[in-house]
């Protein structure tokens, strides 16, 4: 059963990175204010959470359940895929 606070650390990570990148969510006013958006802050903001997501899908390789695998895999996919690694 998938740990709700791993997938909420996931989901955090991921909307600073996409807040930082201009998405327009609740993060986004949080991270304009901490001054993440700035524009020679935003890219390394967002390469930041994606390094910490790699990391963590690394470091927790074959101890997740398949939902908490599969959420943590979509969001270093995306994050990639937004940042052209």
């Amino acid at each position: 059963m998938a740990n709700p606070e791993f997938l909420g650390l996931i989901h955090s990570l991921q909307a600073t990175a996409e807040a930082a990148l201009g998405d327009i969510n609740a993060a986004t006013a949080s991270a304009n204010r901490d001054g993440l958006l700035a524009s020679d802050r935003a890219h390394q903001t967002a390469e930041r959470s994606l390094k910490l997501l790699t990391m963590l899908a690394e470091k927790t390789r074959g101890n997740l359940d398949m939902t908490e695998a599969e959420v943590l895999g979509n969001a270093v996919n995306a994050l990639r895929q937004r940042l052209g690694n």
